[in-house]
């Protein structure tokens, strides 16, 4: 009896002390006259990265709304990263961002920007409108 209890303790502490997504990184979609770029770099990249590096759950959520033209923001959670998957994250997601910059059509396509450092809390995120998750687990 006492092993089926502790058993049963120890699992509940693991499933209490899980590690969930609370922080999030943002990635601004941009209009200058003739709408948004697409999003489909950014999720070619993240597919790409959970299959090479095996990331499991992970979280992306779309904002819309945020202009006439259809800006949004993307938000991808950043906690199921080690400081090594962070970092190599961080420059992909980056060099993406500026391959579909540069390859824009000046004073038409609009622009996408992600600083590393601008990162959001669940809580905040959770409180704003027009969230949608977008997929939990990309790939399967």
């Amino acid at each position: 009896m006492k092993k089926v209890l502790l058993t049963i303790g120890l699992f509940s502490t693991v499933l209490f002390f899980a590690q969930k997504n609370e922080n999030y990184f943002v990635i601004g979609y941009h209009s200058i006259c003739c709408g948004t770029p697409s999003d489909q770099p950014v999720m070619n990249f993240i597919n790409q990265f959970q299959k090479k590096n095996k990331v499991k759950n992970f979280e992306v959520y779309r904002q819309s709304g945020l202009g006439r033209e259809g800006e949004f923001n993307l938000y991808i959670g950043s906690d199921k990263f080690s400081k090594a998957q962070k970092a190599q994250f961080v420059n992909g997601l980056k060099a993406a961002i500026d391959a579909q910059n540069r390859m824009k059509k000046p004073n038409r396509d609009g622009n996408v920007s992600f600083d590393e450092t601008e990162m959001i809390k669940k809580s905040e995120l959770l409180n704003g409108r027009n969230i949608t998750l977008i997929n939990k687990q990309l790939t399967k």
